[in-house]
This record gives structure tokens, sequence and C-alpha cells, in this order.
């Protein structure tokens, strides 16, 4: 048995580094900055030797655990996806580490901070590396812990601690579905090993009903962490956590994990048909939903959360037209721009004080690089050529077109729902740029505001560069291939010509709309109905959360009244009998004396009676 060294030290650094971070004391921040930044740049590190190196795929694995007759091990693989996703995950980590020294210098818990932003880091390559199912769920659960955690870290926010609790409690349902699935298919596979089961697919050891039941599980999960409807109200809550978070969960961790995880598991994917059609309807509705969200909202932090719920609809929807491929190449470019508009969004949230585009405008002239970066950032989360997000959404709306495993129809339906997501992005997108950068200032913070730290600013000149021309490496053969794909990646046709129609016209209507104020007006009916998101979470609430908890406690009340009841009237009624028996035996003498003599003459009167019988 053996593994694949610099498979394990991917995930390994970061991970060891953030727990021993965990030990650093606060006032310790150049030591823990040291560990956090350190971590990030050994495993981005690793991760270029990697794809420098070439794929080498799973390796044999050690065996770390027996359960019965089922190893458990620990192995890597570690082909050409898992080496481009890891490079992007510690490009943006190390660009998170960095950002984040500047942007909580004042902040007191930033020691833990750093030493979780690693442990997050660690989990998520694990994820990546992993040639195993039992250690891709490890991964998979450290990041929620960690999510958790992140989330919550900045106490002084009132919404903080609840926007913690719901994302772990949201993510948690679809992962009981993920941990099925993983169980269902080592247990009829004999082994957690992906190889295997893969080969136990192949070979017909899974029926195709176990291949869907499977499946359909992982979706749950999927679902959850990728942020795909129904399960995706966590994530705008989420950006109650530090912005340079944000940036992390949305761009290279958590939601891109369920994504690489249909990916890496594709090939059962494949032969469940109904399991796509499934992952087809969710990715329509989550990309549509999640660009028409972004319409309604005034936090800037929310406009990007909801583009990015949007954004990973494309990506799940490639993978149900049968392009992993695709959706792998948008999910690295997406990686690039939204860890920019993210760190950007903070610059202009450190400068401004608050998040709420009302109070911005005219920072054009005050931090220009800020404002050119984001203005990439855009552009490529638009879909604007030749900037990345254009060849990649391309490659996405090219694989819905043609033919793929799921019926044409529903093809059509992920093709229809992923153009008018385009016009639907330029609009939004227009909407941030225009309300954030341009006009009159709105606020005396925004008049005042200037550029910030270079700490901070230069991760963003760095993340522009892929934002810009991370699409282009899509023209080349090689790049496909290393994703799985034999054709290439980005290319020029009619759903070019289509979406780039589509662009134009969502971006023109939103500029002359903002021309004459906000593009949907807040205090209107559409207004409130996309700022609200279309009253999801209130259904949710109502037709989940408010049963659920009247269920609880009701089940509470039982266990008091009855069960608690039953077991304090035992306790009751003995304690009663004993005092009446204690009472009894504590007579005055007198009464003691007579009750002593009547109970012997009773006795002797027995013994005679029984002695006569006997006779």
């Amino acid at each position: 048995m053996s593994v694949d060294p610099l498979g394990v030290a991917l995930p390994a650094v970061p991970l060891g580094l953030g727990l021993v971070g965990l030990l650093v004391p606060n006032r310790m921040r150049g030591l823990a900055a040291l560990l956090g930044i350190g971590g990030a740049a050994v495993a981005l590190a690793c991760a270029i030797a990697v794809v420098l190196r070439g794929a080498r795929g799973a390796d044999a694995g050690v065996t770390v655990a027996e359960f019965g007759r089922f190893p458990v091990t620990f192995g890597t693989w570690l082909d050409g996806p898992a080496g481009l996703v890891a490079v992007a995950v510690g490009v943006v980590a190390l660009c998170v580490q960095v950002y984040s020294v500047a942007y909580l210098h004042d902040d007191e818990r930033y020691a833990p901070y750093a030493a979780q932003v690693s442990l997050f880091t660690g989990a998520m390559l694990l994820v990546v590396v992993s040639g195993d199912l039992i250690a891709l769920l490890v991964g998979w659960e450290v990041m929620g812990i960690c999510s958790y955690l992140l989330i919550g870290h900045d106490r002084r926010l009132p919404e903080a601690p609840g926007a913690a609790v719901k994302a772990f409690l949201v993510t948690r349902v679809g992962d009981v579905g993920f941990l099925l699935g993983i169980l269902l298919l080592g247990l009829h596979a004999h082994s957690f090993r992906i190889a295997d089961v893969f080969a136990a697919a192949g070979s017909g050891a899974l029926s195709a009903g176990t291949v869907t039941a499977a499946c359909v599980l992982l979706l749950a999960g999927v679902a959850g962490k990728s942020a795909q409807f129904p399960l995706h109200t966590w994530l705008p809550d989420a950006m109650a956590g530090p912005t340079p978070i944000s940036a992390l969960i949305h761009a290279a961790t958590m939601v891109a994990a369920g994504v690489y995880v249909v990916a890496r598991l594709y090939p059962l994917f494949e032969r469940s048909p109904a399991a796509l059609v499934v992952l087809a309807v969710m990715a329509s509705v989550t990309m549509l939903l999640g660009a028409l969200s972004a319409l309604g909202q005034d936090d800037i932090k929310r406009v990007l959360a909801w583009s990015t719920v949007s954004q990973l609809g494309y990506m799940t929807g490639a993978l149900a037209v049968g392009a992993p491929a695709a959706a792998l190449f948008h999910l690295l470019t997406h990686a690039a721009f939204k860890a920019l508009l993210f760190l950007a969004a903070g610059s202009v949230i450190h400068a401004v004080g608050s998040n709420r585009m009302s109070a911005m405008g005219g920072l054009r002239e005050r931090m220009p690089v800020t404002f050119w970066t984001m203005t990439v950032g855009l552009g490529a989360l638009a879909g604007v050529p030749p900037l990345a997000g254009f060849w990649s959404k391309d490659a996405v709306l090219e694989a819905a077109a043609g033919s793929g495993p799921v019926p044409r129809g529903v093809a059509l339906i992920v093709l229809c729902s992923a153009g008018a997501t385009v016009a639907v992005t330029a609009a939004y997108v227009v909407r941030l740029w225009r309300r954030t950068f341009l006009g009159e200032p709105r606020s005396e913070a925004a008049r005042t505001g200037h550029e910030p730290a270079w700490a901070m600013r230069g991760p963003l000149l760095v993340l522009a560069v892929p934002s810009a021309l991370l699409g282009l490496a899509g023209l080349m053969p090689g790049f496909g291939t290393r994703l799985g794909s034999t054709e290439r990646l980005a290319a020029v046709g009619w759903t070019s010509a289509a979406a780039l129609v589509l662009l134009v016209a969502g971006g023109w209507v939103a500029w002359q709309r903002t021309s004459r104020g906000d593009l949907v007006a807040p205090d209107t009916g559409p207004g409130r109905l996309l700022a609200n998101a279309f009253y999801l979470d209130a259904v949710q609430d109502a037709l989940v959360t408010r049963p659920v908890v009247a269920l609880a406690r009701l089940a509470r009340r039982a266990d008091e009244r009855l069960v608690d009841a039953a077991v304090e009237g035992v306790g009751a009624g003995a304690g009663a009998l004993g005092g009446l028996l204690a009472r009894a035996h504590a007579a005055a003498l007198p009464r003691a004396a007579t009750a002593l003599l009547g109970g012997a003459v009773v006795l002797a009167v027995v013994i005679a009676v029984v002695l006569g019988v006997a006779r």
C-alpha cells in the first residue's frame, strides 16, 4: 500500500498549521498570520507541483480502520481536475489570508480566525484530493464546522449567530442524504474507495436502482453545500461573516465542493438519467432565482451572494447536461472573479463603513484600484468578452444546446433558464457598478472614502489577472483534456452571439432605468418581492421551521407531563407510603406497647391454629 506524498501534503499542511494556530494566544497576531499565510502558501506550492507533474490518478492508499469486513482507506486521486481546483483553492486562500491581516487589523480574535481559515482550506483540499468516500466525508463535514465558526466570527453583529446556526442546520439537512448515499455505495460495492465503487458500477455489482438512489441522496448534500434550490437560503444570510470569509466560501470552498463532488463521481451520475433530470430542474430554478433575487438587494454583499447562488446553478446545469468539464471550467473562472468581487466589496465597505449601496456612489475617483479591479470582476461575472466568465458561460450554454444524457426537453429548460439569467445578470451587474462607483456620493463617508492599505489592494490586483485571462485557457486543447474533455472548452458560435445579445439587452435596460433612479423601486410590490427573494425564507419558515418547532414543543410537553410525571409520581407515591409507615412506627409508648401486645396475641393464635391443623 502507498499514498502520494504530494496528495497528503496538500490538505495536511493547512490542517496541521490550523490546529497549531488554535493554540496561539490572541495577542500573538504576527505568529497567527505567519501560520495562516504559510499554510496557504505551502498548499498552493504543492498544488502547482501536482499540476506541473501531471495527472497520476488514484493511488493504492493505506488502510486506516476496519469496520467488520469493510476497510476504510486513505488514498488520493490526483488527476487534472483535482490539480487545477487545488490551485484555485490555494490562490484564493492565500489572497484571503493576506487580505485579512489588514481587514481585521483591530480584531482581538484574529488568531483563531486565521487558524479556522487554514482548517477550512485544508478541509476543502481533502475533498479535492481524496480517493476514498469516507475521507471525502471527513473533509466535507469539517468544512461545515468551520463555516459555522467563521460566519459567526464577529460577535458584535446581532445577526451573526443566527446566520451561523442557519447555515449549519440547513447544510446538515442535506448532509444526512449525503451520508446515506455514501453508505449505500460503500455497502453495495464492499469498498469506500472511489475507484472500487466505479468498478462495481461498471461490472453490474451496483444495480441501476442502487446507483440512482445513491446519486439522488448525494444530490441532497450537494444542494445544501452548493446552495441549490430549495436548500439555498442559508448562503445570503452567511454574509454576516467577515468579507474575506465570504470570498473564501463563495469562491473556492464550501459551495464549490458540491459541484466538484458531482464532477468527481460523474461516472455514477451518467448511469442515472433520473438523477441528472433532478439536477437539471434544480439548476434551472436556482440560476434564475438567484439572479432575480440579486436585482432587489441594496446590500452589496447580498447582491454578490445571490450572484453566487445563480452562478452555481450554471455549474450544476452543465453537469446535468453531461458537461462536467464545462462545469469545472466555470468553477475555476468563478473562483477568480467572485473572490475578486468580494474582496473589492470589502474594500468599499471598509472605506464607506456600510454595506448599503444607497450609502455609496461617486467612489470611482477616490478608489481607482478598487474601481478598475471590481470592473474587471463584474465584467467577468456578466460574461463580457474576452473576460474569463464569457468563455466558461459560453461552454455551459454550448453544452446545454447540444445533445446530452438527459431528455432534449430537459436540456432546453436548462438552456432557456441560462439564457434568461445572462440578461438578468447583466442588469444587476450594471446596477451594482453604477450605484457603487458612479453618480454623486450619497453619504459623507462616500465623499471622503479612500483606498485601503496595500495588503488589501494587492490581492485585488492578483485576482484581476485570472479574472481577465483565465477564460482564454479554454481555447487550448490541452486545458480541456485536463478537465476531462476531448474538445476545446472555449469557442465562438451561435450561443456566443445569442448570449451577447441578451447581455447587451439586459445591461441597456439597467443603465436606462438606473439613470432615473433604481432599477426596481424598493417600495413597490416587485421590489419587495425581489428584495425578499420571493419570500422563500418565509415559506420555509411556515412549512418547515414552525411545524418542527411546534412538534418539538409538543414532544417536550409530553415528556414533561407524561414520562416525567409518571416517574415523579412513582417516586412521590413511594415517598408517601414510606411516610405513612414512618408515622405508624412513630407512635407513643402506651399505644406502641398495646400494639406490640396485640400483635403477639395474634401471632400466638395463628401458631396455635396451625399446630392444631397439623395434628
